[in-house]
């Protein structure tokens, strides 16, 4: 995950979370199909799909009969929570040498959630890990 880091864009990140929701791998036309309320025109998808294999997003699973031709079916190579790790540590590296962003960053998600006991009593245990790492 960390050597094959990307960014999505607002058309890529719609049917990645179209394949992120479904049980199977899906087929060009299915997930055309399944877009109901995409932003992108259905002549994109063949450069969205190749945008998302060259970027390692999704790969091929395997092939389906379509008429009378066989078309690739795609899933998801990261899960949702994969990605979502790959967008933080990236802005996390961004933010790297300015370590006063890095505490707001932390102290906003902390205050601002809803966060239960045992949870914060894990993030205790991984700073604590973290601060006795660094010694």
């Amino acid at each position: 995950m960390d050597n094959n880091s990307f960014s999505l864009t607002k058309n890529e990140q719609e049917i990645m979370d179209l394949l992120w929701s479904q049980d199977k791998a899906l087929s060009r036309s299915e997930i055309i199909e399944l877009s109901t309320e995409r932003s992108w025109k259905k002549s994109s998808i063949h450069i969205l799909l190749n945008s998302l294999l060259e970027k390692g997003a999704i790969k091929v699973e395997g092939f389906v009969k379509t008429g009378k031709n066989y078309g690739r079916t795609y899933s998801a190579s990261v899960t949702q929570e994969e990605y979502q790790i790959m967008q933080f540590k990236q802005g996390a590296n961004y933010l790297k040498s300015k370590s006063s962003a890095i505490t707001g960053l932390v102290s906003a998600l902390v205050q601002n959630e809803d966060i239960d006991s045992e949870t914060l009593d894990k993030l205790e245990a991984i700073l604590k890990e973290r601060k006795s790492d660094r010694k």
